[in-house]
């Protein structure tokens, strides 16, 4: 008799938070889903935050490596492989989260969030992190997007570009509420400013 194990780890549990906040079917509500996909676009996101969760961090072109030792039907659903996982489905779903908007999203699951577990979003929180990045970047900044560049950093890397993250949790239990990515050489006075007005806009109203 042979016998195969599959891990769980602690990714039992994300899974079902995932679950009960109802991220997979928010984001398939948004960005659709097709009867011809292997794996819908909300299985996918979920399946990349429990590989964040899983603290591995890896080139797309091997993700799905992740999940050939972990139980992915019992994370991800009847039927799911390892290798639905690839790296063409992953890029589609990131171009398509991009096109639609990720800060529209997040929004979306942050509400989803406050009303499952009942958060009070009287008083939040506001602050800004850096992330440094490794190369040359040069079409950063174009179209719309964001600069790549250098500018003061939190991570103690001046010596590398970056970009920056501006994010709003909830002072009941420090929960993302909203956030907005910026460029490295964006500053806390002019974006904090502007953070505040958008999160006004975008979430409070709706709550």
């Amino acid at each position: 008799m042979s016998v195969e194990v599959k891990n769980l780890d602690h990714l039992g549990l994300v899974a079902g938070i995932i679950d009960e906040i109802g991220i997979v079917e928010i984001v398939n509500d948004l960005l659709g889903e097709k009867k011809t996909e292997k794996v819908s676009a909300g299985l996918v996101v979920k399946a990349m935050i429990l590989n964040g969760m899983g603290l591995v961090s890896s080139p797309l072109y091997i993700f799905k490596n992740f999940f050939e030792s972990k139980a992915v039907e019992n994370l991800l659903g009847e039927g799911i492989k390892a290798e639905y996982l690839n790296d063409d489905r992953l890029g589609r779903v990131l171009d398509k989260i991009y096109r639609f908007g990720l800060n529209r999203i997040f929004v979306a699951i942050a509400l989803a969030t406050v009303k499952k577990y009942e958060l009070t979003v009287n008083s939040n929180h506001l602050d800004s992190s850096s992330f440094h990045v490794h190369g040359d970047y040069p079409n950063s900044g174009e179209s719309g997007t964001i600069e790549i560049t250098y500018g003061y950093s939190r991570d103690h890397r001046p010596d590398l570009k970056q970009f920056l993250m501006n994010l709003i949790c909830t002072g009941d239990g420090d929960v993302p509420l909203w956030m907005k990515m910026g460029s490295g050489n964006d500053s806390d006075s002019k974006q904090f400013g502007r953070s505040m007005v958008e999160f006004k806009n975008n979430f409070s109203l709706k709550v």
